[in-house]
């Protein structure tokens, strides 16, 4: 009963726990967890009456102990079939049916531990999906024109702006995933119309999306951009190149490298 008790009052702090939220935005987390917290209070009633029921039943077995220590008493050294003895087998018939059945409920209280047990497992997982932050902004942070190069060269955004969870490195330019989850990526750029230029997104060593602006003798400056969902794995790396023979504007916050945890995997 003790033990029963224990999960009894841990479950009830758990529950409390998962029900504090800073904000209920109607996601497809939330959602899950309202479920399970329905499952949650379903299983607590039915655990709160097997409780009481098992209460009453160790009562009526310490009772019929007693009763029975005290037929024993009363035998002599022989079985003969006194008032007392058809008392005892009685008591003996009893034993047997509230024994039967409280292995029975025992064996079902098993099962509810089991599946409260595995409740709690799937409300801690929702509230730590909730609660998993990623957000980065960064610009080159350098004065005029970067590049260009002779060859294609991964931009390292050196200005961090914001990067909450910490995966973006200003001193590689490589934002590196932190769990598995769907991620939205932007990147913009300004540069002149002297030199062409071309920025390259990639996820490890896979091209994502492109942004392009040709160079002109018309135009003084020029502004591009564009921006990609991402289904990324946990250590997965998304970064920027700039193409060779082009350039982008580094002072003034024009050039930048975005993205965010859109829903975590």
């Amino acid at each position: 009963m003790h033990l029963i008790c224990f999960w009894f009052v841990l479950l009830l702090c758990s529950l409390t726990l998962a029900q504090e939220d800073g904000y209920t935005v109607e996601t497809e987390e939330n959602i899950e967890a309202q479920s399970y917290h329905a499952d949650m209070d379903d299983l607590l009633s039915e655990f709160g009456a097997m409780t009481e029921k098992l209460k009453v039943m160790e009562t009526r077995l310490k009772e019929s102990e007693m009763q029975i220590l005290e037929l024993r008493n009363k035998e002599d050294g022989y079985t003969v079939e006194t008032e007392e003895n058809i008392e005892a087998q009685s008591y003996h018939a009893d034993m047997d049916d509230l024994l039967s059945e409280f292995g029975a409920m025992t064996e079902k209280l098993k099962v509810m531990e089991t599946r409260l047990k595995e409740s709690e497992m799937q409300i801690l997982e929702l509230r730590n999906k909730e609660r998993t932050k990623v957000i980065f902004s960064a610009t080159i942070g350098t004065g005029g024109a970067f590049g260009p190069f002779d060859t294609d060269t991964t931009l390292i955004y050196r200005t961090v702006i914001t990067n909450i969870g910490n995966a973006y490195s200003q001193s590689t330019g490589i934002f590196v995933a932190p769990v598995a989850g769907v991620y939205y990526f932007t990147m913009f750029f300004h540069a002149g119309g002297e030199h062409e230029a071309k920025l390259y997104l990639y996820k490890n060593n896979e091209l994502m999306i492109v942004t392009h602006d040709h160079k002109s003798k018309s135009e003084t400056a020029d502004n591009g951009g564009n921006a990609v969902f991402l289904q990324l794995q946990q250590g997965d790396r998304v970064y920027v190149k700039l193409a060779a023979y082009c350039h982008v504007w580094g002072s003034n916050y024009h050039t930048t490298f975005s993205g965010f945890l859109v829903s975590q995997m």
